[in-house]
């Protein structure tokens, strides 16, 4: 489970840096804060578990909140790290990115659906709103239910990219945030559509959760095509900092990228680099 322990015991921990230099930053130099986007999350929680392991007296903590939180918290010298399931873009330039993994993003829908398939036409209309039921495109005779991410998520930022959406055309009738969220709320709704990280939907899917993903432009929702560079809308899946990293952070950093995490990589069902 990821840890809920608050942000605000960070920001108290600065202001006694200055005055109790010696003690307090060796407790720092065990201790990093990590923010920012769910999907990056689980994979990062296994590495820091592992990392703790071997650094006895080292405590990570991983908190999530989407991609723009942890831009922000990145930018604003709150954590160590930002957490973001994108590339960073051209404004972004004052923030250096370090790609742990690759990972998809893919459309799902209930196991009970008997579409198999979507066009960018058919998928820009529904969550348009201007087709509404699974009839209109092949299904049963039932009301669709458009599953949509928040404001925020770097998944939602792609998705929208790729189909060619503004954000103000999309009729959602639910709005979830992290990937574990869409899933339950796909996987709860023969009607619903959405889209999550397809390493979390294999995963889950792999566990029996009543989800399958859809191909997309005629290739396979799978890992293994992310891998293969097929799939049409993959990401980098980063940590980024405002500073170059020193001491533990670059420890960590070294660690995570190194190929002594490639199991925990494929674990959680994306693709090393």
């Amino acid at each position: 489970m990821l840890s809920r322990r608050p942000l605000l015991a960070v920001g108290l921990l600065a202001p006694l840096l200055a005055a109790r230099p010696t003690g307090l930053r060796a407790q720092a130099d065990k201790r990093l804060l990590l923010s920012g986007s769910s999907t990056v999350a689980p994979l990062v929680l296994e590495i820091a578990k592992r990392f703790e392991s071997l650094n006895p007296g080292v405590r990570i903590e991983v908190q999530t909140g989407g991609s723009s939180r942890g831009l922000a918290d990145a930018r604003q010298g709150r954590v160590a790290f930002g957490m973001v399931s994108r590339a960073l873009k051209p404004e972004e330039a004052d923030l250096q990115a370090y790609t742990l993994a690759r990972d998809g993003i893919g459309l799902i829908v209930h196991r009970s659906n008997p579409v198999v398939a979507l066009s960018a036409a058919q998928v820009q209309a529904i969550y348009t709103g201007q087709v509404r039921d699974w009839a209109a495109v092949g299904g049963p005779a039932r009301p669709i239910s458009v599953v949509h991410k928040a404001e925020g998520r770097s998944t939602q930022e792609l998705f929208l990219q790729h189909f060619g959406l503004p954000g103000s055309a999309v009729k959602p009738q639910v709005v979830i945030g992290d990937n574990a969220q869409g899933i339950k709320t796909v996987a709860g709704n023969p009607g619903a559509i959405g889209y999550v990280s397809i390493g979390s939907a294999e995963f889950e899917a792999g566990l029996g959760t009543p989800i399958r993903l859809l191909p997309m432009d005629g290739v396979p929702a799978t890992v293994a095509e992310v891998q293969r560079g097929r799939f049409p809308i993959s990401r980098p899946l980063n940590l980024v900092s405002a500073q170059a990293p020193t001491g533990l952070a670059a420890r960590f950093l070294a660690y995570a990228r190194s190929p002594a995490v490639h199991d925990l990589v494929r674990e959680q069902f994306f693709v090393p680099v």
